[in-house]
């Protein structure tokens, strides 16, 4: 995607006149209960350009081998500040109203890690065009909204384990075996929801972590194809 529209990094693509970091910053530090922003990358002059004049408290570090080692160097950055939410830099179409919903769930029920996930019938219904990795658990399809609450310190052992996987993510089957041969089996035969899922993934991560399902559709279009930025920038154009 870089080289296609001539930037050395993803998050530098201009969608709609603005830098798609520089969104995503933007909506983050103006959120009320959002105190810090950490930009993990490994050119801190692409960041710096982006977020050039950005009124807010951001902070620029160097970013590790993978997203999840990124995710977890920044985390240890806070020195123990928790909850700690983290995102992605290809998430452009992200608002106040998103986060202040994921926020507002994330601590109603006990949890060390929740992850925000769409449906696939509130995707679908809303963008039948796009093109979404859906995995299926029973009768639940669900798409990733790249929100996740890390509500303490347990929740860096998904991090962790995350971190050897990420080749997998998209490979559904694979992914699934990684968590054990339960996991597989039942997700093969389908015979485990979304719930059920997260408690396997539980008791492998040894914390407990659960699904967030989040009602916009928007929340699961991350820029990861030209298809996707020129739907992104229709969503934008349509919102002003």
């Amino acid at each position: 995607m870089a080289k296609a529209y001539g930037v050395t990094h993803k998050c530098a693509i201009d969608i709609a006149g603005v830098p798609m970091l520089r969104r995503i910053v933007s909506t983050l530090v103006a959120h009320q209960s959002i105190e810090s922003v950490t930009v993990s990358i490994d050119d801190s002059a692409v960041a710096t350009s982006a977020l050039a004049g950005l009124a807010g408290n951001v902070h620029i570090v160097a970013s590790s081998s993978t997203a999840a080692a990124s995710a977890l160097a920044a985390v240890d950055r806070l020195q123990g500040q928790y909850p700690v939410l983290v995102t992605t830099g290809d998430h452009p179409l992200l608002t106040d109203q998103m986060l202040e919903f994921f926020l507002a769930e994330a601590e109603k029920v006990p949890a060390d890690l929740r992850v925000g996930l769409a449906s696939a019938e509130t995707i679908l219904a809303a963008f039948p065009e796009t093109r979404r990795t859906f995995l299926t658990f029973g009768r639940d399809r669900v798409s990733g909204c790249n929100l996740y609450a890390l509500l303490n310190s347990e929740a860096l052992n998904a991090l962790r384990f995350w971190s050897s996987l990420e080749q997998l993510r998209k490979k559904p089957w694979r992914l699934i075996n990684a968590f054990g041969a339960e996991a597989l089996i039942r997700y093969l035969t389908g015979a485990t929801n979304l719930e059920a899922a997260f408690a396997l993934a539980s008791k492998r991560l040894d914390l407990v972590a659960r699904p967030l399902l989040m009602p916009f559709a928007e929340a699961s279009i991350d820029v990861d194809q030209p298809s996707d930025k020129d739907l992104v920038e229709k969503i934008i154009a349509r919102r002003q």
